[in-house]
């Protein structure tokens, strides 16, 4: 049988590699979303087309790899210390809107072609992407303060 100390320390380091996963995919996220900002002005072409479909699928990615590595984690309450779990309630809920912004931004976008015939929707793509480039710094702000607060590195 593990004693307390191993089974904290198990936790622990599930708990270090879910956010390493979670940092890993918002990278790949905000280098996709940067790849995509620099195809201003929008073209109606195969590139950006591209560009915003792999972006898309990134994003959800990303949200979805934040839900299952790491409110998940705190929600089934395999996190116990008071510190996380308080920075996580009060920060959870604005999580909880951001992500209801990413997958606004995705339905929109994911089924999206450029190229045949979703043109009018191009000119909505600079306003939303920006919009959305807003809520995804807020949602690191945030993620970042559970992170801070997991790693006993507070912000």
């Amino acid at each position: 049988m593990k004693s307390e100390n191993a089974v904290d320390n198990d936790r622990r380091s599930r708990s270090k590699e879910k956010l390493a996963t979670l940092v890993k995919t918002r990278s790949d996220t905000l280098s996709l979303y940067t790849e995509l900002a620099n195809q201003r002005p929008f073209e109606a072409d195969e590139v950006t087309n591209e560009a915003l479909q792999e972006f898309c699928q990134a994003l959800i990615d990303y949200a979805a790899s934040a839900h299952f590595q790491l409110y998940r984690f705190i929600s089934d309450r395999l996190e116990r210390r008071t510190p996380v779990l308080a920075v996580a309630d009060k920060v959870y809920p604005k999580i909880v809107q951001t992500t209801d912004s990413i997958l606004r931004f995705n339905d929109k976008y994911e089924a999206v072609n450029l190229v045949n015939g979703d043109r009018e929707i191009l000119g909505l793509l600079d306003s939303d992407l920006s919009r959305l480039g807003e809520t995804l710094a807020e949602r690191i702000q945030l993620e970042d303060q559970v992170i801070g607060a997991i790693t006993g590195q507070s912000h």
